[in-house]
């Protein structure tokens, strides 16, 4: 039998470089979530969202499931819960997040495993993963943000297909629709979402941010309002900027130009953190 302990369910590693996994680790039930799961993860995410030394989330399953959704033997503790409570609410907590979130889809995202891969902000999945929508086939109303995320993505056509039929979609369906960034083999998984999180280690993270924040916000808006948006705060970010950042900036450029190995542009004059890379045991805990 499972240990029932969320702690244990959920599983959180921070590196030294910026990179941290959050792994939900309910293999013998396809990573199905409970209600102390769902809270665990809220709030870790939280945490790790106000954690200076964290720059970008993985967020991955153990076995052969991402998220197969929420335990149905539980679904009256679920569903009649407090569903406007947001501290305990983890796809709340995903959208809250300033900070990368890079989705490690290793099998199946089923329903509310969907509505968490969609909070993510970009996906890789193995060539197992599979996306199923099972909201109508079992009488569960969406409440994560599938009816309303997935047509944005896909188109309301294939959304509708989708959700109506519960028919599952492949990895490489999923990346021809444009769900899916990158499918890899599933040995493979774990080292690409890492290389995609270490290369935005490697940028200005206060501009990471501030750019993730207005391609989220500009999205929700018309062309012409989003244009705006960037404009005005393209000018709030430079009038913020002071001369030694101005300086920094000129250095760095500099530095590219002619081909010298560039110094990382800080703007907040964090300190360069060395490299303790422990991927391997990640990929344990995944039991590939």
């Amino acid at each position: 039998m499972e240990n029932p302990s969320p702690e244990n369910l959920i599983l959180v590693n921070r590196e030294l470089d910026g990179v941290a996994y959050v792994i939900i680790n309910r293999p013998k039930s396809l990573n199905s979530l409970t209600r102390p799961m769902m809270v665990r993860l809220a709030r870790e995410i939280k945490s790790l969202a106000s954690d200076s030394s964290v720059k970008v989330i993985i967020l991955s399953g153990s076995g052969r499931s991402f998220c197969s959704g929420v335990d149905l033997t539980a679904a009256e503790d679920v569903f009649k819960g407090d569903v406007k409570d947001l501290e305990t609410d983890p796809v709340a907590q995903m959208e809250r997040c300033k900070k990368p979130i890079i989705g490690a889809i290793n099998g199946f995202a089923v329903t509310a495993g969907f509505e968490i891969a969609l909070a993510c902000d970009f996906l890789v999945a193995s060539k197992e993963a599979k996306f199923m929508d099972t909201h109508a086939r079992f009488g569960i109303f969406p409440s994560w943000g599938l009816s309303q995320k997935l047509s944005r993505i896909i188109g309301p056509s294939r959304a509708r297909e989708v959700s109506l039929s519960a028919m599952p979609v492949t990895a490489e369906q999923a990346e021809r629709w444009g769900l899916v960034n990158h499918v890899v083999e599933g040995s493979e998984l774990m080292t690409k979402a890492r290389q995609l999180a270490e290369a935005i280690t490697k940028n200005n993270q206060d501009l990471v941010l501030r750019y993730k924040s207005v391609i989220n916000d500009g999205f929700k808006l018309d062309l012409d309002h989003a244009l705006a948006l960037e404009k005005e705060r393209a000018h709030e970010y430079y009038d913020g900027m002071t001369k030694e950042q101005f300086k920094k900036m000129q250095e760095f450029i500099a530095g590219r130009s002619s081909k010298k190995p560039p110094s990382k542009l800080r703007t907040n004059g964090e300190p360069e953190v060395g490299k303790n890379f422990t991927l391997s045991r990640v990929l344990r805990t995944l039991e590939f």
